[in-house]
């Protein structure tokens, strides 16, 4: 568990991110339920813990920055209410991923985890239990058939950016976002979006200890 928490300690400097030792603490403890349920629960084909922790985890951390980034220009433009709390949601979430990540190094958005498989969603709150994190929430349910609103939906390896924005229009709240995040940059999945739907910014991103090409898709309604 030290040399997991030595290089989780090094990505998240790598990745300019500032959190507390309790965060890095929750972090851990994820990171071990994961590793605890992931065969009965089907979590991940991941299982080593170094690899979990390159690919799922620091892959999850780095988009920590751009959201918070991102959430201060919607305040900014009055997108979001400054007094509005901020809603996630995480859509194919599995072992919660990046939604539970996001939860704990970002308290103060409440993040929803929404997978078509109970067990994932309920892993998701027993995650939440374990952690003391009320601000997470596992939802067993097809993301088309949700009627809250959010002002980030988010996705990680889900489906094409058509289906993504498709299934999920009717859970983002009127001036939200989608962040899609993705490998190499999808300029054919970007060509085949309806004209309903604009993408404002591809996003590069460097995940430490992973040489794959990964990117944050950043997509809103147009007009």
């Amino acid at each position: 568990m030290r040399a997991m928490e030595a290089g989780l300690r090094e990505g998240i400097a790598g990745l300019g991110l500032s959190l507390t030792d309790s965060q890095i603490g929750q972090l851990l403890d994820y990171l071990d339920l994961i590793s605890k349920w992931a065969k009965v629960y089907n979590l991940t084909a991941v299982l080593d813990p170094q690899e979990m922790l390159t690919h799922h985890f620091l892959d999850s951390l780095a988009v920590v920055r751009p959201l918070q980034t991102q959430l201060d220009h919607m305040r900014a433009s009055a997108a979001v209410a400054a007094e509005t709390p901020v809603r996630l949601l995480d859509v194919g979430s599995g072992a919660g991923l990046p939604g539970a990540v996001i939860a704990i190094c970002c308290p103060q958005i409440s993040v929803h985890c929404v997978d078509t498989v109970a067990k994932k969603a309920a892993f998701i709150q027993q995650v939440a239990v374990s952690l003391k994190l009320p601000g997470l929430r596992g939802i067993h349910a097809r993301v088309e058939n949700l009627k809250e609103t959010y002002q980030v939906v988010s996705s990680r390896a889900f489906a094409s950016l058509v289906d993504f924005v498709t299934w999920s229009g009717r859970s983002l709240a009127g001036q939200g976002v989608w962040m899609a995040m993705k490998g190499r940059h999808p300029a054919d999945e970007i060509a085949a979006l309806p004209a309903s739907v604009e993408v404002f910014h591809v996003e590069p991103l460097a995940v430490p200890g992973l040489q794959a090409q990964r990117c944050i898709v950043w997509l809103r309604r147009r007009g």
